[in-house]
């Protein structure tokens, strides 16, 4: 697509009675590693949804205090199953650890620090039925504000897609703006959309899906993988959708870690990414050539939002 924002098609989902149950046994996994203090309510929202079977933590190492709530919250609750012992593996392979364990025909993947909304996993549920294999149904995921977050719903991430926007030139110059990966400033589609790209925050896949793709790539540590796990699914010949009513509030930044990491680890995943995904001998150079770029403009973020006066 080089980086060329593709149409929204809406795909309206056929009509569910709010009383009646799903079909299929829904599992949520959860990655957790030094969330913060967005985990308790994270863990509520889970545990209070009908819908949910089963709840897979996977404990990436954190801190004391955070693993004796995890436990606790196993210990209290019979549709949770916690992992642990591994260490911090990385989310892809922490992810992975999940899903395999997980009992559920339908997967659910959610952030620590993200909240469900009333009649998330429903809707999800509902937009991925009788849809072609393998399929991707990401939710609208919003701030605190309530406002879309970035991120939520993107176009092909190219690396000229990925320079344009982290540069911000796409936003400044009106000749560029086709190379604006971040859709959220977009009218809301009204029903189920098909984009290039959702957000790993919080998405749903059916287990045959997930399998058909081989899962998420455990090269990735943090970030990326998400996008990944996208562009193989439509290279398979999947759909990537867009649920505007599945909602989910993620705070974000709430992490123990620190930013620098974070950014290196995205800008390091993103520099694989186009490794990836570029077939033939230029598109593999300028990849290469680019990595160095990618890599040194991710961690510069968090360096001015410290001149900024927003720290690390």
């Amino acid at each position: 697509m080089n980086g060329v924002a593709a149409p929204i098609v809406a795909l309206e989902p056929a009509p569910m009675p709010a009383d009646v149950r799903l079909n299929r046994a829904v599992s949520v996994v959860m990655v957790v590693y030094m969330t913060g203090e967005a985990l308790d309510e994270s863990l509520a929202c889970v545990l209070a949804d009908r819908e949910v079977s089963e709840f897979v933590i996977v404990d990436n190492g954190s801190t004391c205090e955070e693993s004796a709530v995890l436990k606790t919250v196993a210990a209290r609750d019979r549709r949770v199953r916690l992992i642990s012992g591994q260490g911090n593996v990385g989310f892809a392979k922490g992810a992975n650890l999940g899903a395999r364990a997980a009992t559920g025909e339908v997967l659910i993947f959610l952030n620590p620090d993200a909240f469900l909304q009333p009649g998330c996993v429903r809707e999800l549920v509902r937009a991925i039925e009788g849809r072609l294999v393998p399929c991707v149904v990401g939710g609208r995921i919003l701030n605190a504000d309530r406002t879309e977050q970035r991120g939520a719903r993107r176009g092909d991430i190219t690396p000229m897609s990925a320079l344009m926007s982290l540069s911000r030139l796409a936003q400044k110059i009106p000749a560029l703006r086709r190379f604006e990966v971040h859709w959220e400033g977009d009218a809301t589609p009204e029903h189920v959309a098909a984009v290039p790209t959702i957000s790993g925050a919080c998405f749903c896949m059916r287990r045959e899906d997930f399998e058909a793709v081989g899962g998420f790539d455990e090269k990735y540590f943090l970030h990326v993988e998400d996008v990944d796990l996208c562009w193989r699914v439509r290279k398979h010949g999947g759909l990537v959708l867009f649920h505007p009513k599945a909602e989910v509030v993620h705070l974000g930044h709430t992490s123990h870690t620190s930013p620098l990491k974070v950014e290196f680890h995205k800008g390091m995943g993103l520099a694989r990414y186009f490794r990836k995904r570029a077939s033939g001998l230029g598109p593999r150079a300028l990849a290469l050539l680019l990595a160095p770029v990618v890599i040194g403009a991710a961690i510069a973020r968090p360096l001015m939002w410290r001149l900024k006066g927003r720290g690390l």
